[in-house]
């Protein structure tokens, strides 16, 4: 039988499982078949090729699905995965590999053998250089961009099938945590080659679960791997038999199937449900606690508003938030504990304390940088010279409709220094396009961090980094700031390492190109009888240690 019509069995074989899971049914009508798990994505997803697994909507799939070299625990301490074990040499350049022997690639009919093969060396030397590949045009390229290639020196080398080097141009410590992301996942060159473009929709990894069916916007299923080589105690993973992820958009309706009992947990915060659910002191409504558990915890995820700092004019006119004394003010003159009160149910922590959020060691809750004080922020903007707001033209904030009522809530306190402020809302996608464009002076976003190190966050403010090209989407420009990022990078010593970051935040919040929001909190509601789903700063979703206990 050729190929072509082998991949065409396995569609029908997909699609017959696909209705199995989702027409099966419990005693009430709630679908329930085995251990299943069920989750809704709103965002929906693009793509489950991990070379492009930017956005949380599709690294939580492509996580099932995929293994790299390391991974995180909850705590963020990095373990190991494919990789068995590791050295880094004492310059910090060489970074060797030894890989486990037992991990295969899940059976697909790419292979030769219909079972798969082991995982070797020379596939993440493949995934590498693939994500490298300009005609691949991952998003996940710039994780190599320390890595030292050159003619008659590659960059990763496969010694023998068990051993990889990566070699690094200068230290990079974050290069590691770096390593635990989808994009340094393994994938087969046999399946990559047979399915092309469409292994975006036909993922083969090494995960706890693999890929069975997916109609775009309406489901995605994926099956147990029985073959994955973790376990846990004599137990092997992962313990689920499957995980259904539906495709509803609406957050209010998703809500709904939630407390029908047709989905097993919800993640986040959204205003069409937040008092329903939470009580003004952000926990649990007393009616859901027997049904529902609340897990809560820091989440690196940095809410903030941001100026485009080099636009000296808007619409031909004086730009006032090129002064940094009006950027002061703003970040003077709303009260960000009412903010987080009345608008979050007590969800988070008031961005006092810079860009670096919650939850990170280089965190110092000792340096208070911006709260409440509009008497403060009326003396900065008379000397930027618009005493009360006189003179001064309107300042426009471009938002999601999401964060609708932040936007007002700081409208209305930009009012009482004087300062009128426009709110104009675009689509996400329209907001990306044109930050990436340096076309917003004033702008809503948030940073969540890709790994946990604050370097992810100090990087946005880096000269090199200027949008379209980086992340410095505020066209930050502090020579001093430059200085000491690339020293911190040479620094093997966390303690010192982190003494520089500080540094660095502070001059970041002296010329105050951002107006830190608040720092979010990983927010899960599960239902009773789900275990092992775990919770972590990174909002990661991790699922072959999940069990369902049966009512």
């Amino acid at each position: 039988m050729s190929a072509g019509r082998i991949i065409k069995l396995f569609g029908l074989i997909e699609l017959f499982v696909f209705f199995f899971i989702v027409s099966c049914t419990g005693p009430e009508g709630n679908e329930r078949i085995n251990n299943v798990f069920r989750y809704n994505e709103s965002a929906n997803i693009s793509s489950l090729d991990p070379a492009y697994a930017r956005d949380q909507s599709v690294i939580w799939p492509v996580n099932q699905i995929f293994n790299g070299l390391v991974q995180m625990d909850d705590n963020l301490r990095i373990t190991p995965c494919i990789a068995r074990s590791w050295e880094i040499s004492s310059d910090g350049i060489e970074y060797r590999f030894h890989l486990r022997k037992d991990v295969f690639f899940h059976a697909d009919p790419s292979f030769q053998s219909p079972n798969g093969r082991t995982v070797k060396a020379g596939d993440f030397v493949y995934s590498f250089k693939r994500i490298l590949d300009p005609v691949t045009a991952s998003s996940g390229a710039w994780i190599f961009d320390y890595v030292e290639e050159s003619p008659g020196r590659p960059a990763f080398i496969a010694t023998d099938d068990s051993t990889l080097v990566i070699r690094l141009k200068k230290p990079f410590m974050p290069f590691l945590s770096m390593l635990t992301m989808p994009y340094a996942s393994v994938v087969p060159k046999e399946a990559v080659k047979c399915y092309g473009d469409g292994f975006r929709r036909h993922p083969v990894g090494t995960g706890p679960f693999m890929f069975k069916f997916w109609k775009e916007g309406v489901r995605l299923v994926l099956s147990k791997n029985p073959a994955y080589f973790e376990t846990e105690g004599s137990n092997r993973l992962p313990f689920l038999d499957a995980v259904s992820i539906s495709f509803l958009s609406d957050k209010q309706s998703a809500f709904l199937e939630f407390i029908k009992g047709k989905l097993d947990f919800i993640s986040g915060l959204d205003p069409s449900y937040k008092d329903e659910l939470l009580t003004r002191q952000g926990r649990l409504q007393q009616k859901f606690t027997s049904e529902i558990e609340l897990v809560t915890q820091p989440y690196l995820n940095t809410e903030y508003l941001g100026f485009l700092m080099d636009q000296e004019t808007v619409d031909g006119k004086p730009n006032p938030l090129h002064d940094k004394r009006v950027r002061q003010a703003i970040n003077l003159a709303f009260d960000r504990n009412k903010m987080i009160t009345y608008l979050r149910n007590n969800i988070g922590t008031p961005g006092i304390n810079g860009i670096i959020p919650k939850g990170l060691p280089s965190f110092d809750s000792s340096k208070v940088y911006y709260t409440f004080n509009i008497e403060k922020a009326r003396k900065l903007l008379s000397e930027a010279g618009f005493p009360g707001g006189k003179g001064m033209p309107a300042v426009t904030l471009v938002s999601t409709p999401d964060y609708l009522d932040f936007c007002k809530h700081i409208q209305q306190q930009l009012m009482e220094l004087g300062v009128e402020m426009k709110i104009e809302i675009s689509t996400p996608a329209a907001i990306r396009q044109m930050k990436a464009e340096a076309k917003l002076p004033f702008f809503r976003a948030s940073w969540i961090a890709d790994y946990p190190d604050a370097e992810n966050y100090l990087l946005m403010f880096v000269s090199r980094n200027f949008c379209p090209r980086g992340p410095n989407y505020t066209h930050f420009l502090n020579p001093e700031f430059d200085r000491l990022y690339d020293f911190a990078m040479h620094q093997v010593n966390d303690s010192i390492r982190y003494g520089i970051y500080r540094q660095m935040e502070q001059l970041v919040m002296e010329e105050s190109p951002v107006v830190v929001l608040y720092y979010d909190q990983v927010l899960r509601f599960v239902r009773k009888g789900i275990t092992g789903l775990g919770s972590n700063p990174m909002n990661l979703l991790t699922l072959k240690r999940v069990k369902i206990s049966h009512p």
